[in-house]
């Protein structure tokens, strides 16, 4: 393949690891650039009916450390020697953030792992798996 940027999306998850761990490998093998990106959505209401939205400080300081534990938990999985990588920690909603990222990055490939949402759940929620591959700009490889 002629690859020159693979973009692997990350979420800490065993699957999202296991598809960064392939990224890489394809990244070293064919001396493309690897760029891997953990996006967390910021919550709606995650302090419960009637309670209080927590203060900005505090939830700053959890966003951070959801995006900080998610790409640590990626990065000490991978064997990177050998590649030329980058990493990005982005807030919102993660499909059409790794979508964009890919565009603005002119990815050649997305790797990313299958989430293994049931069918009621992802009717309800949507799959952000299944947004990418409908959406991506580029080839989508989904790890299970």
């Amino acid at each position: 393949m002629n690859w020159s940027t693979i973009v692997s999306a990350t979420d800490g998850s065993e699957r999202s690891i296991n598809a960064a761990k392939l990224a890489a490998d394809l990244a070293r093998s064919c001396g493309a650039k690897l760029l891997i990106i953990t996006v967390v959505r910021p919550p709606e209401g995650w302090w419960g009916i009637g309670g209080a939205p927590p203060t900005a400080t505090a939830l700053t300081k959890a966003l951070d450390e959801a995006q900080h534990e998610a790409l640590d938990a990626t990065l000490r999985a991978l064997d990177l020697e050998g590649v030329d990588y980058e990493t990005t920690e982005e807030l919102g909603d993660p499909a059409t953030t790794i979508i964009g990222f890919c565009e603005d990055n002119n990815a050649d490939l997305l790797v990313i792992g299958r989430r293994g949402a049931g069918v009621i759940e992802r009717f309800i929620l949507g799959s952000v798996a299944d947004r990418l591959v409908h959406y991506s700009p580029c080839p989508v490889l989904v790890v299970p």
